[in-house]
C-alpha cells in the first residue's frame, strides 16, 4: 500500500508538476506565518535543565527550612547589583542613586506585595540612616542626610559600617579592601516571599530589572530569570546570524562541486531553505519553545535534505536515456529512491524521538523539533524539488539548452576510488569485516574513559573581528551572561552564605533511636575524607550540635538530652522525639534550622557544613565522591534513613550521571527501535529479513567510531555531545539504508551480485559522497561559534559524517557480499516495475 502511493506521487509530482509546485509555495507562506507565533526560551546557554535528586532535595531545603524563623512563610533574597559612575559604588552620589532606586521600586505592585517584613539589606541604607543619626530613618530622610554631607563624612561613615557591620560586609565585592570608601560594586539584597521551588516572585523579579534598566546615573543589574531571558535571546540571535550565512554559504560552496550545475544547486538549495521553514513554521504553530539550541536543528535538516536532493538528482542522471524526455526518468527515479526515503525518514525519526526518554529537557524539545525537519525535509523532497526540477528543466531545454548530467560517481577520478570497495568486498571481505569489528570495539572501550562535563552558562571567548563583522552578523556581547560571571567571581551570597555550604538533608525515620548517631558519623566520614574546609570543620551544624549549644544554655533541656543518651558519647540515642519536643519548646528558631516538623510530625534532619575548598571544576570526581560517601555512611548505619549531600559538587555531579543515563537509554531504545523497523520493512520491501539486520550494523560500528574520536580528540561527555547518539543513528544510517535498498533494487533488476554492488557503490556511492561532503561543510561551518562545546559537537559530526560514510561504501559492500554468496537464505525480490530502464551510464 506504501509503495503503491509513493508509486502515485511520483506520478502526480512528475506530471502535474506546476500545480505540485503552487501548492507547496502556498502551503509554504502559511507555514511561515507560523514561525512569528514561535516562542524564544530555554536556557541562556545551552545547558538544558536537568532535574536530579540532589536538585528535589535542594528544593526541600529550600521550601522546608527557615534559618530566620519558625512557622514564617520561607524567605527568597535577590539581589540587585549596582556599579557606580566613576567605578565607585560607595560615593555619595553611588548611595543616594541606590536609595533613589529602592524608593522608585517601593511603588510598585508587584514587588509591595512579594515583599517580607525582613529589611531589603544595601549599604546605602546602612550609611544612610546613621548620616540621619536616626536607625528608622525614612528613605527621604537618608537621602537627604547624605545629600548635606560633604564628600569626607559620608567615606567616614561607609569606612566605619563596612568595618563594624558584618551585613555590609557581604554586601560588597571580594575585591574591596578593607578600611576604604571604594568598591567597584555593591549590592541591594531585597526580601521576597519564596515561590514553590525556592525562589523570589517572577513579577518581582521583572519589575526589579524594568526599573534597574531605567537608571541612568548608576549601572544597575539583576540576575534571575530576566537575565536567563536576556541570555536566551542574545544567545539565539548571535549563534543565527552568524553561524547560519556561513553553513549555508559553505554548503552552497560544496554543492557548486558535487553537483556541478546551476540549476541543481538552486533548486536544491531552495529545498533545503523551505525544509528548515517549515520546521520553524511548524513549531511554531504547535507553540514549541525554542531555545539556542535548536540552531542544531537547521544545520541537521540542511545536510540531511541535502542528501534527499542528491539521491533524486543523481537517480534521474541515471535513469535518463540519450534520447529521453524529462518527466518518464523523473518519474522511475523518485519510485526507486522514495522507499529508501521513507525509511531514511522513518529511521531518522526514530533516532531523534527517542530523545523523549532523555532527562535534558532542552534535548526533547530538540529531538521532536529535528523529527518535524525530518519529515518536512521528505515531503518538500519527494514533492516540490522533483516538480520544481522538472519544470525548470523542462522550460530550458524548449530554450534548446541540454539538461543531461552525468551523477558524480560516473567521474573519471571518484568513479575509480568508489569502485575499489567493491574490489575489495571481492577479495578480501573477511579481512575488510574483521578490522572494521576491532576499531569499532577498541572505540567503543573508550566510553568508560571519557571526561563528564556539564555545560553551565559560561561567556565565550569571542575573537575581535567576529564582534566586528557589520549588522547583524557580528556578534553580540552578552552582558547578562557577563554580569552572571562578574557575581560569581566577586559575591558570596547575602543569605547568611546560604549558597556556601554543604547540606546534607537525611528523611524518613529520623526519631529512630539511631537517627542522630547515624548522621553524626556520616559527617564524621566527610572530616576523615576531606569533605569539608579545612579549618572550619567546627563550623559544621547539626541537629546535635545544636541540641549541646542550646543545654549549655537551658538546664531542664539539658537533662532530657543527658537522658536520652544512653551510650554517654553525647549523641542522644534513645526517645529523639522528646528531645526534638523539648528543643522546638525553648528554641523553635535554632530547631528548625536542623529539624523540620510538620503538624507536630518530624520530617526530615539538616545538617550544614563549609564545602572543600575547589582547585578545579565542581565537576571533579573526587570532590563529589568525598560527599556522596557521606551519604552513603549514614544510610548505612541509620538502617531506613535516606540521605542526600547537596553541593555544587553533588550538584554537577548528579547532572552529568543523569545525561550519561540519558545518553545509554536513548541509545538502546533507538538502536532497537531502528534495528526492528529495517528487518520489518526489508522483510516486506525485500524479502529478506537478514538484508535488514545487516543495514543496521554500520550503525553500531560508527557509534564505536565516534566514542573513539571523542577519547583520542578529549571532546567530553556533555548534553550537547549526548545528542551525537541521536545524529549517528538518525542520520548516519541513511547511507546504509540508501545503498543496501539500490543493491537489492539492481540484484531484482537480474544483475549478478558484483554488478549489483558496483551499480550500488558507483550511483547510489557516488550520490553519498556528495551529501556527506555538504553535511561536513554545514558542521565546519559550525566551528565559528565561539562556545567551545559547539566547536566540540560539529567536530564530532564531522567524525560521524566520514565515518558513516566509510562504514557504507567500504564495510557494507563487504558485508553484503557475504550475505549474497554464503549467508542469504531468503529469496530477495522487489516489486520494481518491470519496464524500469537500467541507465545506459552505469
Amino acid at each position: 500500500m506504501l509503495r503503491t502511493l509513493l508509486d502515485r506521487t511520483a506520478d502526480v509530482v512528475t506530471t502535474h508538476n506546476y500545480l505540485v509546485v503552487l501548492l507547496a509555495l502556498v502551503l509554504t507562506a502559511g507555514l511561515v506565518v507560523g514561525i512569528t507565533n514561535a516562542e524564544m526560551g530555554g536556557d541562556g546557554g545551552f545547558a538544558g535543565a536537568v532535574e536530579t535528586d540532589v536538585d528535589e532535595a535542594e528544593q526541600y531545603i529550600q521550601a522546608n527550612y527557615d534559618i530566620d524563623a519558625n512557622d514564617e512563610e520561607p524567605t527568597a533574597r535577590f539581589p540587585v547589583y549596582v556599579r557606580g559612575e566613576g567605578g565607585n559604588a560607595l560615593s555619595a552620589d553611588a548611595l543616594i542613586a541606590t536609595l533613589e532606586y529602592k524608593q522608585t521600586v517601593a511603588k510598585d505592585d508587584d514587588v509591595a506585595d512579594a515583599r517580607t517584613d525582613d529589611e531589603t539589606l544595601s549599604v546605602a541604607s546602612l550609611v544612610g540612616t546613621q548620616a540621619a543619626d536616626d536607625p528608622d530613618a525614612s528613605i527621604d530622610e537618608q537621602i537627604a542626610a547624605l545629600e548635606a554631607a560633604d564628600e569626607d563624612e559620608v567615606a567616614a561613615l561607609v569606612e566605619t559600617t563596612l568595618a563594624e557591620d558584618p551585613r555590609a560586609q557581604v554586601l560588597v565585592p571580594n575585591n574591596y579592601e578593607p578600611g576604604t570608601a571604594e568598591a567597584e560594586s555593591t549590592q541591594v539584597v531585597f526580601a521576597f516571599a519564596s515561590t514553590e521551588d525556592g525562589g523570589a516572585p517572577a513579577d518581582a523579579q521583572y519589575a526589579l530589572a524594568d526599573a534597574a534598566a531605567d537608571r541612568e546615573d548608576s549601572e544597575f543589574f539583576t540576575l534571575g530569570e530576566p537575565a536567563m531571558d536576556e541570555m536566551s535571546e542574545t544567545s539565539m540571535e548571535n549563534t543565527v546570524f552568524l553561524v547560519l550565512p556561513v553553513v549555508l554559504v559553505l554548503i552552497l560552496a560544496v554543492a557548486a562541486f558535487a553537483y556541478r550545475d546551476v540549476v541543481d544547486v538552486v533548486v536544491g538549495l531552495a529545498g533545503v531553505l523551505v525544509s528548515i521553514l517549515w520546521m520553524f513554521g511548524i513549531l511554531g504553530w504547535l507553540g514549541v519553545e525554542v531555545g539556542p539550541a535548536v540552531v542544531i536543528g537547521p544545520v541537521l535538516i540542511a545536510g540531511l535534505s541535502i542528501d534527499y536532493g542528491f539521491h533524486v538528482f543523481t537517480r534521474y542522471r541515471e535513469e535518463r536515456g540519450p534520447d529521453e524526455a524529462i518527466r518518464p526518468p523523473m518519474a522511475r527515479g523518485l519510485r526507486s529512491v522514495t522507499v529508501a526515503f521513507g525509511l531514511v525518514t522513518i529511521t531518522a525519526g526514530i533516532g531523534f524521538l527517542a530523545n523523549v526518554v532523555n532527562p535534558v529537557d532542552t534535548l526533547r524539545n530538540l529531538g521532536i523539533a529535528i523529527t518535524l525537519g525530518v519529515v518536512s525535509a521528505f515531503v518538500i523532497f519527494v514533492t516540490l524539488v522533483p516538480a520544481l526540477k522538472v519544470t525548470i528543466d523542462d522550460a530550458l531545454e524548449r530554450l534548446g539548452l541540454d539538461r543531461r548530467k552525468r551523477p558524480l560517481g560516473a567521474g573519471s577520478y571518484v568513479g575509480p576510488a568508489l569502485s575499489s570497495t567493491v574490489t575489495l568486498a571481492h577479495r578480501v571481505a573477511p579481512v575488510v569485516i574483521v578490522v572494521a569489528l576491532l576499531v569499532a570495539a577498541g572505540g567503543a572501550a573508550a566510553w568508560t574513559a571519557l571526561d563528564e562535563e556539564t555545560m553551565g552558562a559560561e561567556n565565550p571567548d569571542v575573537a575581535e573581528w567576529k564582534q566586528e563583522l557589520p549588522g547583524p552578523v557580528g556578534w553580540e556581547e552578552n552582558e547578562a551572561m557577563a554580569n552572571q560571571e562578574y557575581v560569581g567571581d566577586q559575591f558570596r551570597s547575602a543569605a547568611a552564605d546560604e549558597g556556601d555550604r554543604v547540606q546534607i538533608l537525611v528523611e524518613k525515620s529520623v526519631t529512630d533511636d539511631d537517627a542522630l548517631y547515624a548522621l553524626e558519623k556520616g559527617v564524621d566520614e566527610g572530616v576523615d575524607r576531606g569533605a569539608f574546609a579545612e579549618g572550619r570543620v567546627d563550623t559544621i551544624e547539626t541537629p546535635t550540635t545544636v541540641t549541646h549549644e542550646v543545654a549549655a544554655e537551658n538546664d531542664e533541656f539539658a537533662d532530657t538530652v543527658e537522658a536520652a543518651d544512653t551510650t554517654g558519647d553525647g549523641v542522644p540515642d534513645s526517645d529523639l522525639e522528646a528531645v526534638y519536643d523539648h528543643l522546638y519548646e525553648v528554641a523553635p528558631d535554632r530547631a528548625s534550622a536542623v529539624i523540620e516538623r510538620e503538624d507536630g510530625e518530624y520530617q526530615s534532619l539538616r545538617a550544614i557544613g563549609p564545602p572543600q575548598a575547589a582547585d578545579g571544576p565542581a565537576i571533579d570526581g573526587d570532590r563529589a565522591a568525598n560527599l556522596f560517601a557521606v551519604g552513603e555512611a549514614i544510610e548505612a548505619e541509620g538502617g531506613d534513613l535516606e540521605a542526600t549531600v547537596v553541593s555544587e559538587a553533588t550538584t554537577e555531579h548528579a547532572a552529568i550521571e543523569r545525561i550519561t543515563d540519558g545518553i545509554v537509554r536513548v541509545m538502546i531504545l533507538a538502536v532497537g527501535a531502528v534495528f526492528l523497523t529495517l528487518v520489518a520493512v526489508y522483510r516486506r520491501a525485500h524479502g529478506s529479513v537478514t538484508l535488514g539486520a545487516l543495514t543496521a550494523m554500520p550503525v553500531a560500528l560508527v557509534l564505536g567510531y565516534v566514542v573513539g574520536g571523542m577519547y583520542l580528540l578529549d571532546v567530553p561527555l556533555n548534553f550537547l555531545t549526548a545528542l551525537l547518539v541521536s545524529l549517528v543513528i538518525g542520520i548516519g544510517i541513511d547511507y546504509s539504508i540508501h545503498l543496501s535498498d539500490r543493491f537489492a533494487h539492481e540484484r531484482a533488476r537480474g544483475r549478478t551480485d558484483i554488478e549489483a554492488l558496483e551499480t550500488a557503490v558507483t550511483g547510489t556511492g557516488g550520490a553519498l559522497l556528495g551529501s556527506m561532503s555538504t553535511s561536513v561543510a554545514a558542521f565546519v561551518g559550525m566551528l565559528i561559534h565561539p562556545d567551545p562545546s559547539f566547536q566540540n559537537f560539529a567536530t564530532l559530526v564531522v567524525l560521524a559524517m566520514i565515518a558513516a560514510f566509510v562504514a557504507s561504501v567500504v564495510v557494507l559492500p563487504s558485508l553484503l557480499y557475504l550475505w549474497a554468496r554464503h549467508g542469504r537464505t531468503e529469496q530477495a525480490v522487489d516489486d520494481v516495475d518491470s519496464d524500469v530502464a537500467v541507465s545506459t551510464q552505469d
